[in-house]
């Protein structure tokens, strides 16, 4: 699929690092066909050495002469970053963006001439591969500009396609959604030591217990509820801790941040 593609990426950061690394470890692209462009010249040594890939400070040259640019540079950069790419902007490279809140028409606008873009929101997750993103495509994307997308963040875990209209709800639920899961396993790991399980144990068995839950609940392929109830014995231990978690309203509480942080989304997005 990406045979003999050049790659580009703006911003070195971690993100941007994880994802070359991501398309590398799996295969993807070449790494000497890919082009990282930083301001940050110590950090495109420690990619180059880490990764064999192409460096350079001049974000047009690495445009220039790629297929496929993704854009990992923070929003309040874009501006800055963009209108330089414009003259190396044509029909046929793919603009891939990871910057939050950031619409596709906004970007379209930046470049000019009716560019490609694609919005993609990822999580934090990608640190570990296991991250869960959603790609959208702008108004000039095609198709297969969305294959691309995904092929190149199922790479550092599980990518999906959506409408951009569903973006702040992705943020809501996956974009924050690690923030959540983290508190969870702070609160498991507390009890464990409450109940006098030291912390670092406590902490590895509440952490691959989240692991594992959701590893089941993608392979095999069952509702989450039924997955409940195979763990749920008439009187049992797990009975009782379910029915002190309805009590609590965790259910509620879990859909009402994540409408919260989609909401908060929509007010950054403008």
């Amino acid at each position: 699929m990406f045979t003999g593609k050049k790659v580009a990426v703006i911003g070195g950061g971690k993100m941007g690092g994880i994802i070359v690394r991501g398309m590398i470890d799996r295969g993807i692209v070449a790494a000497k066909h890919i082009t990282v462009a930083d301001v940050d010249a110590a950090r495109l040594g420690e990619l180059r050495t880490s990764c064999g890939i192409r460096t350079t400070t001049d974000n047009q040259k690495a445009v220039l002469g790629a297929d496929i640019v993704l854009l990992a540079v923070k929003p309040q950069n874009f501006p800055e970053a963009l209108k330089p790419l414009r003259p190396a902007v044509t029909k046929k490279k793919i603009f891939i963006s990871i910057a939050a809140g950031v619409k596709t028409e906004f970007i379209e606008k930046l470049l000019t001439k009716s560019p490609r873009v694609l919005r993609v929101m990822p999580n934090v997750n990608a640190l570990a591969g296991a991250g869960a993103t959603a790609v959208a495509r702008g108004r000039f994307a095609q198709e297969e500009d969305a294959r691309y997308a995904l092929a190149i963040f199922n790479a550092v875990g599980l990518a999906v396609e959506v409408e951009e209209k569903l973006m702040d709800a992705v943020t809501g639920l996956s974009g924050s959604g690690p923030a959540y899961c983290f508190m969870m396993i702070e609160a498991l790991t507390d009890a464990g030591v409450q109940l006098g399980l030291a912390r670092g144990l406590a902490e590895k068995l509440a952490a691959q217990t989240m692991l594992g839950s959701a590893r089941l609940c993608l392979e095999s392929g069952q509702h989450p509820a039924q997955l409940k109830n195979m763990v749920t014995s008439p009187g049992g231990t797990t009975a009782a801790g379910l029915k002190v978690l309805e009590e609590g309203k965790l259910r509620a509480t879990l859909m009402a941040a994540v409408e919260a942080a989609t909401q908060r989304a929509k007010e950054l997005a403008g």
